[in-house]
């Protein structure tokens, strides 16, 4: 068996297309991730007993039943219900955002609850509500302690978008499908894969770390 070099190239650019819009998704899909991920991680400690118990249902759900599955249900069952045929860019980036908000919701909630306690107190002393003491005090100190941790959800969801290929949209891993079916040079075009995924992820992990160096919290 020969390694065929000039399939690899020939391919590069196609999967570089692919790999760019494994990108988007990634980035999408973590950023709708985060916000959700803030508000649920928030609710998930407030003194508001209906409140606590959604964000609990929400982040058991997502995080209990596997992603693949739940870009099934937004692109195949929610038409159904709905009546209207859904994009399948607007489904991956929907399935994806709302699965990384339910883990990015725990990484919150964890990087919260280390804050020292002392910290609300001294905000409640100061004549700030719950809330303020939260967007003011808390939530700037334990966002620097979870960088490391949403660094690696980045690279999980980033891992995970290949999901989408599922439903026909044409990130790097179809892509990479895409070609094979043309040209059958399934080692080659894996490995290039494999590669190109590896690179990402070990330029996002060194990203993560640079930040952890810039924003370490010092005990």
């Amino acid at each position: 068996m020969t390694f065929d070099m000039n399939l690899v190239v020939n391919s590069f650019p196609l999967l570089l297309i692919g790999a760019g819009v494994t990108i988007q998704i990634t980035v999408l899909s973590t950023a709708i991730g985060f916000v959700i991920g803030l508000i649920v991680g928030v609710a998930r400690i407030s003194n508001l007993r209906v409140l606590r118990m959604l964000a609990e249902v929400y982040v058991e759900f997502f995080r209990g039943t596997p992603l693949l599955v739940q870009i099934f249900l937004f692109y195949f069952a929610l038409p159904v219900i709905t009546g209207q045929r859904i994009d399948p860019f607007i489904a991956a980036i929907s399935a994806c955002g709302i699965n990384s908000g339910a883990y990015v919701a725990e990484i919150f909630r964890a990087g919260i609850q280390s804050v020292d306690d002392g910290q609300m107190e001294a905000g409640r002393s100061l004549g700030m509500t719950w809330l303020q003491t939260m967007r003011y005090i808390i939530v700037p100190q334990a966002f620097k302690r979870v960088i490391p941790p949403l660094g690696n959800e980045f690279i999980a969801m980033l891992k995970d978008s290949s999901l989408v290929s599922v439903i026909g949209f044409e990130e790097l891993t179809r892509r990479g499908q895409l070609i094979i079916a043309k040209t059958y040079g399934s080692f080659e075009i894996w490995m290039s894969v494999a590669v190109i995924y590896l690179v990402m992820t070990l330029t996002i992990s060194r990203f993560v770390a640079y930040l952890e160096r810039r924003y370490r919290v010092h005990d």
